[in-house]
């Protein structure tokens, strides 16, 4: 999301208090109950394609994303977090301690009418409170229980507490992440956590599939680890087929040709990549001006493109250097569309936000929030021709719907409401 007024042309309006949809999940009902991002977002993406998801939250401090920036203005608040906004948009927001007996009374109740209950919490931690999944297979045979965690319900690191840098690190992404001779890196903004969320969103859809077939519901057991592993594919076959080697890390290019690298030019860096030889000519021909440069036609060095992408990396990249930084991205981009070569220039967040591509396809959405104001929001990740996508209603302020689904679902009468609140139950 990003955290600026919405008012530039070429997003879309959308009402913060429409509930309708059309999407293909339209009457798919699930519970959330989640923190931080994989849970929120698997079910945000079953919310935006129209699945009506009731969110779950500790009564006293909410999701633990709300704690997190980007603010606007800087200025922390939890009804404010750019991550908890985006995460958490289309969906109905309550508070609940399930850890009351009134509490998990209640979190049945929300149960019984789902289809879907997600969590990501550590292995074990709903048995505490009667609410694991064999005791929920027991009451609600039909209920699907989506549960992601960094190593999955089972095996002898089941209880091992991780965050996304430390599932990256077992799963072998950090290996090849960072600079060759450096020390790994992390790959960035928590993506073992939206990889795991995808998957589990997917599985999720797959199961409801499954239920109508069956008329069972069942537990899908999410391994971030193993998320990320099955997209080593590439690297899993060095390793295990072809080289009996890992791939390591190669910083901002790749050995397989010359150029396949960033590069800095003159307002940012362009992604220079010339696969086929003829590309690296037609490169070579821009630099001088119609016919390769003196300094490649006098070095035979240079001759043996990939040879010389190997051992003569860093000396190619000071070559190409003058000419990339006397121009500019949109300059080279522009030269090098004119010659059929495939660079492209590195988009920063605000060239982003204001493509002429993205917003002619309308991708950003605008949204109104009671606290945050109107912010611009990533749009649809797909378009479906019948049953589309859509944002309908911005994330929930704490507790917001309350009243809405536990008098008008569970038949609480409004008089407990302020009773269980002031109990801690909600």
């Amino acid at each position: 999301m990003t955290l600026i007024p919405g008012d530039k042309p070429g997003a879309a309006s959308v009402a913060s208090d429409t509930r309708q949809s059309k999407g293909p999940l339209t009457g798919v009902k699930v519970v959330e109950y989640g923190d931080f991002i994989s849970a929120p977002f698997c079910t945000r993406l079953m919310a935006d394609l129209g699945a009506e998801v009731v969110k779950v939250e500790p009564p006293d401090c909410g999701d633990s994303s709300r704690r997190y920036g980007p603010f606007p203005q800087d200025s922390p608040h939890r009804e404010k977090s750019g991550l908890y906004l985006y995460l958490n948009a289309n969906k109905l927001g309550v508070t609940l301690d399930i850890g009351t007996a009134t509490g998990a009374n209640m979190f049945r109740q929300l149960l019984a009418q789902a289809d879907v209950l997600v969590e990501n919490h550590a292995p074990g931690h709903l048995d505490k409170f009667g609410l694991g999944y064999q005791s929920l297979k027991e009451h609600f045979p039909r209920l699907i229980v989506t549960s992601i965690t960094p190593f999955g319900q089972t095996g002898p690191y089941r209880d091992y507490k991780a965050y996304a840098i430390n599932c990256s690190a077992a799963a072998g992404w950090s290996l090849i992440v960072g600079e060759p001779g450096r020390e790994p890196l992390t790959p960035p903004l928590s993506m073992g956590h939206y990889i795991s969320a995808l998957s589990a969103s997917t599985a999720t859809m797959v199961a409801v599939i499954a239920r109508r077939l069956t008329g069972r519901g069942q537990q899908i057991d999410v391994s971030e680890v193993e998320c990320l592993n099955s997209l080593l594919s590439g690297v899993a076959a060095n390793a295990f087929v072809y080289y009996g080697r890992m791939r390591m890390r190669h910083g901002n290019r790749s050995p397989a040709a010359y150029p396949y690298a960033v590069l800095p030019c003159k307002d940012g860096y362009m992604w220079m990549i010339a696969i086929q030889g003829h590309e690296w000519k037609r490169f070579l021909d821009v630099l001088g001006g119609g016919k390769p440069p003196d300094w490649y036609e006098s070095d035979p060095r240079f001759k043996d493109r990939l040879k010389a992408g190997r051992e003569y990396a860093d000396e190619l990249d000071a070559r190409l250097a003058p000419w990339l930084m006397s121009h500019t991205k949109q300059e080279i981009f522009q030269l090098c569309r004119d010659n059929h070569i495939p660079f492209a220039p590195v988009n920063d967040i605000d060239e982003v936000v204001n493509n002429e591509h993205l917003n002619a396809r309308g991708f950003f959405v605008e949204l109104e929030h009671p606290e945050a104001g109107r912010l611009k929001y990533p749009g649809e990740p797909q378009k479906f021709s019948r049953t589309p996508w859509s944002l309908r209603s911005a994330a929930p302020t704490l507790g917001q719907h309350n009243e809405e689904v536990f008098c008008g679902r569970l038949g609480v009468p409004k008089q407990e409401l302020a009773l269980l609140r002031a109990g801690g139950v909600i």
